[in-house]
């Protein structure tokens, strides 16, 4: 890594970090009224997407951190389940100003954080108490029927935490469980921003963050077709979208926090069963 750039990347990240956290405490203050039982669930919805472009316009000026969308025509106008790759805080927020009225499964503890918690009950988002196991998945799917027969999409990360870029796949059940249940299609969605926004450390990097909306999946297939198909889209385009963000890390004289090998699509634990 050369060192002014390596000096300029540590200067706008501690810049950018307390900014992130002032600009979150700001909107959560000033924002409670919009939990007031009379104020609708769209106007606190515009608000969270507002924050979302917010956030990432300040990641954009002093980070030199952009967003790229691809493909955003694939994602359908009615009910469907948005299936996300999950590689950094980032995708919980600034991909959400592109849909019309998501729903995402989150983590049921997240409730209990003050005031984001009633903000995330004002959402109507979907919380999943993992540690209940199969009951957890059957209240999941309750309450995301609930929010499909409303139009809304149900945004799920399939492999249920934040996976480094180029880490082999993990998906979990839950989603195989929504496809069975709600009957609508899946719009499969990668990404690389883990490239950008890397797990367990506060350096953001400048480049091009990309999110690819891929080819809906219908309703109605086999579990095993349905996993096979939905795995090797997302982790084919999110392997390219990861190589792509390397050499435009490499092209800035950075090295990028995730170094993984070209690798082909890995061999996920659902196809090998």
């Amino acid at each position: 890594m050369r060192a002014p750039a390596k000096a300029l990347l540590f200067f706008r990240s501690a810049l950018f970090v307390p900014i992130l956290y002032l600009t979150w405490a700001v909107f959560l203050i000033l924002g409670s009224w919009l939990l007031l039982p009379v104020v609708p669930r769209r106007w606190a919805m515009a608000a969270l997407k507002l924050h979302g472009d917010v956030t990432q316009g300040l990641l954009r000026v002093i980070c030199g951190t952009k967003m790229e969308v691809r493909g955003r025509e694939k994602l359908l106008p009615g009910p469907c389940i948005v299936a996300a790759k999950h590689q950094a805080t980032w995708d919980t927020f600034a991909p959400l100003s592109l849909m019309r009225d998501p729903a995402l499964v989150m983590k049921a503890e997240l409730l209990s954080i003050p005031l984001y918690g009633r903000f995330c009950r004002k959402f109507e988002l979907i919380p999943i108490q993992r540690e209940l196991g199969p009951a957890a998945l059957r209240q999941m799917v309750r309450e995301a029927r609930s929010r499909a027969a409303e139009g809304r999409e149900i945004v799920i990360f399939p492999e249920g935490t934040r996976a480094e870029p180029g880490a082999a796949p993990d998906y979990k059940p839950g989603i195989i469980f929504l496809y069975q249940d709600l009957k609508v299609p899946v719009c499969p969605m990668a990404l690389n921003s883990g490239m950008f926004w890397p797990r367990h450390s506060f350096l953001r990097y400048p480049g091009t963050i990309v999110v690819e909306f891929l080819d809906p999946i219908p309703p109605g297939l086999p579990k095993q077709e349905f996993m096979q198909r939905l795995e090797t889209e997302i982790e084919t385009a999110s392997e390219r979208l990861r190589l792509e963000a390397r050499r435009e890390l490499e092209a800035l004289g950075l090295e990028p926090a995730i170094d993984a090998p070209p690798l082909a699509v890995k061999e996920s634990r659902t196809v090998r069963e």
